[in-house]
């Protein structure tokens, strides 16, 4: 695209065709439009896609409009070799750019000077938070050119100059009319109460702006794009959405060390239970299954308020280890039913809210207890769980997965109405133990911090605490500490969508460790050595208790436990790397630690995307 100098409008060049759009926001939204990487763009009776698949580079284009020295600036890249069509992105974006490929040769000899970043690209079309490093690479090219650009620039001063100059533009304008373009019924009360913006008010770019980013959280839309129009009589603000399909299905594979490989498939329909509502269901077909149905519906005046809730079940093989080694394998089934209304502080970082969550967890060894015995002695273990809760979240980390700046903070406050146990052993002269446990309250802390030591090098620092305060031991009641085992904490692992009570250890087989009381800290660097690569040594300590907090409190300097035991306070430590790559299945992590006490060095590997939910 470029400026026409007597309509003063933007010229989207698609191919061979020429259009004029009044947004320049839109115009760059269409010319990023890859196919099979971003869908194509709307705009009257025409679907636009990026120039790029007919003529990437269209220098003929530019001759054939009577431009008469013209300065190529290329970084198309041209094709990838055959040795690196290895794999489905690459092949699908070779053959949507494969015609104007074919072009780019013709069109780099038409150019009067032509300035070539091929030799220089180290990033790819993908790496929008690559801004900076991109610019600083784009001046090599640019460098090379410098004597036959100052030449250029020094014959045509015997020509008359322009003055160029910004044109002046008052910071506040005054909207007159506000009109949604594209945006359903469904969506539209929420898009006008996250961009909280209305007429015959005074408002900065900025906040038009930030307006538009509110209403990309509800992440409804695949973009929003803005233009504005003015004359003498009135001042007109255009919001143009373009929106997400209001039933979409997604899939994909994923595996890893713990639970082997499986399939991902997702459903999330849009305000089809109610306006501004979304509804989800996930199911992850694999050997040890999940699933996940859930129900969110933003409301009040701004739509800061929403409700959700969610049923949330799996059916996992849990290991029991004893030194390290695994001695048996139990069947462990989990059902949730979380509800929760929460307040948003910043509808991209922060909340608040309140919450009622029931647990219901039954424990079972995976081979029949009259032919077999297991090292607990255990035939059966069931657990009920409800409890009232409050949590609040803040994140702004800069990215999903491998974030290199950014504050991480959840804390939680539980407290549980309905505890009770049943528990019956293999050997039948041990008596069974069932009733209710002894009243309890929850209260846990997770915070990062990633700080940016270097634009390749980023320092991470964690903590991590839960403690459970426990009533006082009745007549006619369970003990909590001795029988409470499926609403304790859960260290191990290194997936990080993990359910409610579940934390990272690096170097712990998945919830390998349950503990009542725990902190727990975390330092590590980050690596980027090379585009996508990342290598992050690490180390995470911890205290951990096993029985009442005062106790853990009273040892938690002195601890001088052995964690396996499960008895006294102790301290837990691990040591390790991971190796990561951002693949186009998703993270890819392959992580060595060793860990204190069993002296044990273990390997875990994960690729793909993980089945997705709320943590603490």
């Amino acid at each position: 695209y470029g400026i026409d100098k007597l309509s003063k409008s933007v010229i989207l060049i698609t191919g061979y065709v020429r259009m004029d759009m009044y947004s320049l926001s839109l115009a760059m939204r269409a010319s990023m439009s890859i196919p099979g990487v971003f869908k194509p763009i709307p705009y009257e009776n025409t679907l636009l896609v990026d120039g790029g698949v007919l003529n990437n580079f269209p220098v003929d284009i530019a001759k054939n409009m009577g431009d008469y020295f013209i300065i190529g600036s290329d970084v198309g890249g041209g094709m990838e070799p055959k040795e690196k069509l290895d794999n489905i992105a690459t092949l699908l974006f070779q053959a949507a750019m494969l015609t104007s490929n074919l072009k780019n040769p013709e069109n780099r000899k038409l150019c009067d000077i032509l300035i070539d970043h091929v030799p220089n690209l180290t990033y790819s079309t993908g790496d929008f938070e690559k801004g900076n490093e991109i610019y600083e690479e784009g001046k090599f090219a640019t460098h090379l050119n410098r004597n036959v650009l100052a030449t250029l620039a020094n014959k045509l001063q015997t020509y008359k100059q322009r003055i160029h100059k910004l044109p002046e533009v008052e910071n506040e304008i005054i909207l007159d009319t506000i009109i949604y373009n594209n945006i359903s019924i469904g969506n539209l009360d929420l898009v006008k109460a996250r961009t909280n913006l209305q007429p015959h008010k005074k408002y900065t770019a900025e906040d038009i702006i930030n307006g538009i980013d509110r209403a990309m959280g509800t992440t409804r839309f695949s973009q929003i794009t803005y233009h504005g129009v003015a004359n003498e009589e009135e001042t007109k603000l255009y919001l143009d959405g373009f929106e997400h399909s209001k039933n979409q299905i997604k899939g994909s594979l994923h595996y890893d060390s713990y639970r082997s490989v499986g399939l991902i498939i997702n459903y999330t329909g849009r305000n089809i239970i109610g306006q501004a509502s979304r509804f989800l269901i996930s199911v992850d077909i694999a050997e040890q299954p999940r699933y996940r149905l859930e129900y969110q519906k933003n409301f009040g005046d701004e739509k800061t308020f929403w409700w959700r809730s969610e049923i949330f079940g799996e059916y996992l093989k849990q290991k029991v280890f004893v030194n390290g080694e695994s001695a048996d394998d139990m069947q462990y089934n989990y059902f949730q039913f979380d509800n929760q209304i929460n307040k948003n502080i910043n509808s991209f970082k922060s909340y608040v809210g309140f919450g009622i969550n029931y647990e219901n967890t039954s424990i079972k060894p995976t081979t029949n207890t009259d032919f077999t015995d297991n090292i607990l002695d255990l035939k059966q273990y069931y657990f009920n769980n409800l409890e009232v809760y409050a949590h609040y979240k803040y994140s702004n980390m800069n990215k999903v997965f491998y974030p290199t700046e950014g504050t991480f903070l959840q804390t939680y406050l539980g407290r549980s109405l309905l505890h009770d146990v049943d528990l019956e052993y293999a050997d039948e002269t041990t008596p069974a133990v069932k009733g209710e446990t002894n009243s309890f309250t929850r209260l846990a802390l997770n915070f990062e911090k990633r700080i940016p030591f270097h634009k390749n090098i980023t320092g991470i620092f964690g903590a991590t605490a839960g403690f459970i305060f426990e009533d006082p031991l009745t007549s006619g009641k369970v003990s909590f500490t001795g029988y409470g085992y499926a609403a304790k904490y859960f260290l191990g692992g290194n997936l990080i969508n993990q359910r409610k009570g579940r934390f990272i250890f690096p170097g712990l087989h998945e919830d390998e460790l349950s503990v009542n009381q725990f902190m727990k800290l975390n330092l590590a660097l980050q690596f980027s050595p090379i585009n996508k690569l990342y290598v992050t040594p690490h180390l995470n300590v911890a205290s951990v208790g096993f029985g009442d907090f005062n106790e853990y409190i009273k040892d938690v300097v002195s601890s001088n436990g052995n964690w396996q035991d499960m008895v006294e306070t102790s301290s837990l430590i691990s040591a390790g790397a991971t190796l990561s790559y951002q693949s186009f299945l998703g993270p890819l992590d392959f992580d060595v630690s060793w860990v204190n006490d069993i002296n044990k060095v273990r390997v875990f590997f994960s690729i793909g995307l993980q089945f997705n939910r709320a943590s603490y």
